[in-house]
């Protein structure tokens, strides 16, 4: 387990010292990743849902879309 991430953090290292990946901090206020990670107030959850270009379906969007996939 830790050999794993003693792995993925000098691939990461190598990439960001040659210049292919740059890394940056967001805030809490920007951070997507959040809807995947916390339990968060529907306010939150459905503006960062928003932001990442998605949205909420209902229960009938839902039930039309597994009957069109049957």
């Amino acid at each position: 387990r830790t050999k794993h991430i003693d792995v993925r953090y000098h691939f990461i290292k190598e990439k960001v010292e040659k210049g292919i990946v740059e890394l940056f901090f967001v805030g809490t206020e920007y951070q997507l990743a959040d809807l995947f990670t916390k339990a968060l107030p529907v306010e939150r959850f459905q503006y960062l849902v928003r932001r990442l270009g998605m949205r909420c379906l209902t229960p009938v969007e839902l039930e039309a879309l597994s009957n069109e996939s049957a």
